[in-house]
């Protein structure tokens, strides 16, 4: 009889828990380190959700907030990793690392001790107290203002990030708490991602991670952040932002953070002194995950907004991108990211404020989901069959043009439009949107030759997958796993642990064994791809029209929505 299992053989497995902290939940899966294969997955929704109206107390909030509750954060920790160990049967003691990622840039100022401002009495009902989400844009007006400064300084750093740090980085969220609220900025000890946070709980010490501090935080590995003149000139009380709410300790991923502490441990189940990898991002880490190890290949990871990370060997000058970091990713490449701030939001807002009661009617008489039934028949339909063209933008453009101003929009609306077309368009203009990162990367001297995707989309929707091959004309490989930032995260871990407990000496010899992908490859049809190439010049056209100063109407009309809330 042939014997597979590790146990009656006398070799004992061990085990790794990756925990990916989203918009909405915190999911932790439990992995065996020999090969990747996942055991166990437990998530957790946030109580608290994402807070755009109110705070808990009642607080209203204004246009653009984006805020969380901290203690959502530490309740995925005390519910999905128990759960994950009790599912799959295993003892705490053969889990030999943890490794965590989280939505970027998450951040929220802090005591000295790691307690959270908005925690306090006296800072409860302030909202700069409150942890503010990757997705809070109310610090717009402080990031045009830091482009313009920078720009005429003439700052190295801008063209590290496209020309323009995005109100989602860290240091508009920053100032925007001194300008409104300069008692929680001299209050803070400290101004830290959410996910150098979570770790700073699990081990007591805090560290932070270069990949945060690189793509979000202005810091550069050889220059660090900027000078204090900077700072100063963005605001006189910012002048020792990084020296007095910062710090210098960081730490490059793949490194060990610490070790479970003993408050940890009675949280979460883990046994004291498992292994804390160093934090990462959601789709940085997910690189890996997906055996992405060198250059030239880019990931897609899709979700409720989409992240696109390419690995390159020398540092270019990206209009739009996001960031670049070397060895953001993976050690030894340049790390480049770009995005989209609406993706998933942009189908589901069509959902809940556009589709007509018959279909909902018809979806439940079919025992579908709405999404499923529209799917159905927007499939139906070729390529610039409606007539319809759509910008991306429901919230804001984060690559190329990095401006959250910027509105969507949709062109060719006629009295037999039907839900499907604006359904399907809706989905075409996500994929152009994708499709003018990838040449302008490409323009600007970093190759992207292959095509990754992981997230609920990829995972779900053959459809979508298709029309994006379609439309970049590129074969699209899917992550092996559901669940491919965790799992990522869980690597790292295994990183962590190191090879003498049983993991792995770096992230390339754990994706080695550990990576996934599917046997599935979406291909592009090339009757569709020649269709899409004329699509996507009428939306090249639009996007340059209306993104680029030419017709600058969707900020004007934000103006007098703000002078009437």
């Amino acid at each position: 009889m042939l014997i597979t299992d590790k146990k009656m053989t006398g070799i004992m497995s061990k085990y790794v828990i990756g925990i990916d902290y989203g918009t909405l939940s915190g999911r932790s899966v439990l992995i065996d380190v020999s090969n990747g294969n996942e055991l166990a997955s437990s998530v957790f929704d946030y109580p608290h959700a994402v807070m755009d109206e109110k705070l808990p107390d009642g607080t209203a909030l204004g246009v653009d907030w984006a805020l969380q509750h901290p203690d959502d954060y530490l309740d995925v920790l005390g519910n999905t990793v128990p759960s994950v160990m009790k599912m799959a049967g295993i003892d705490a003691k053969d889990v030999i690392g943890v490794g965590i990622d989280f939505t970027a840039c998450t951040v929220l100022p802090a005591k000295a001790d790691g307690t959270p401002l908005c925690k306090t009495e006296k800072f409860k009902s302030e909202p700069n107290a409150w942890v503010k989400l990757w997705k809070h844009h109310a610090a717009q007006e402080e990031a045009n203002r830091l482009n313009e400064i920078a720009e005429e300084q003439g700052q190295d750093f801008l063209k590290r990030y496209g020309g323009k740090i995005s109100s989602e980085w860290m240091v508009p969220k920053v100032w925007q708490t001194l300008n409104e609220a300069p008692e929680v900025y001299n209050e803070a000890d400290r101004f830290i991602e959410a996910a150098d946070w979570v770790i700073w709980q699990l081990t007591g010490s805090e560290k932070r991670n270069t990949c945060t501090a690189g793509y979000k935080a202005i810091w550069h590995k050889h220059n660090g952040y900027p000078d204090k003149d900077f700072f100063a000139s963005l605001h006189p009380g910012m002048r020792n932002f990084t020296q007095e709410k910062l710090s210098d300790d960081l730490y490059p991923v793949g490194t060990k953070a610490g070790e479970i502490s003993s408050w940890a441990a009675q949280l979460t189940g883990l046994k004291e002194g498992t292994a804390v990898a160093v934090a990462n991002v959601d789709a940085h880490v997910s690189v890996p995950a997906v055996g992405i190890t060198d250059a030239a290949k880019m990931l897609m990871i899709m979700g409720t907004s989409t992240c696109h990370m390419v690995l390159g060997e020398k540092e270019k000058t990206v209009p739009g991108m996001c960031g670049v970091v070397e060895d953001g990713i993976i050690e030894g490449f340049l790390g480049y990211e770009a995005g989209q701030s609406c993706v998933g939001d942009h189908f589901q807002w069509f959902v809940d404020n556009s589709t007509p009661p018959s279909y909902f009617k018809e979806a439940e008489d079919r025992g579908i989901d709405i999404h499923d039934l529209l799917t159905l028949k927007a499939e139906k339909l070729k390529p610039g069959e409606s007539g319809l063209m759509a910008l991306d933008w429901w919230n804001g453009n984060r690559s190329v043009l990095v401006d959250v101003d910027l509105s969507g929009m949709m062109v060719g609306l006629t009295l037999a439009t039907r839900p499907e077309e604006i359904y399907r368009a809706l989905i075409e203009a996500t994929a152009y949107g994708t499709r003018m990162i990838i040449e302008t990367f490409r323009g600007n001297g970093v190759p992207v030759n292959e095509l990754y995707a992981a997230g609920g989309i990829a995972e779900k929707n053959p459809f979508i997958m298709q029309i994006y091959a379609d439309v970049t004309n590129m074969e699209i490989k899917i992550s092996g796993s559901p669940q491919t930032p965790a799992l990522g995260s869980a690597m790292f871990g295994a990183v962590a642990a190191g090879r003498e407990q049983g993991g792995y000496e770096n992230i390339v010899d754990a994706a080695d064994k550990m990576s996934k992908l599917k046997d599935k490859v979406y291909r592009p049809v090339k009757e569709n791809a020649a269709v899409y190439d004329k699509l996507f010049a009428e939306y090249k056209f639009l996007h340059d029209y209306f993104g680029r100063g030419a017709n600058d109407v969707m900020k004007r009309l934000k103006n007098i929505r703000k002078t009437h809330v």
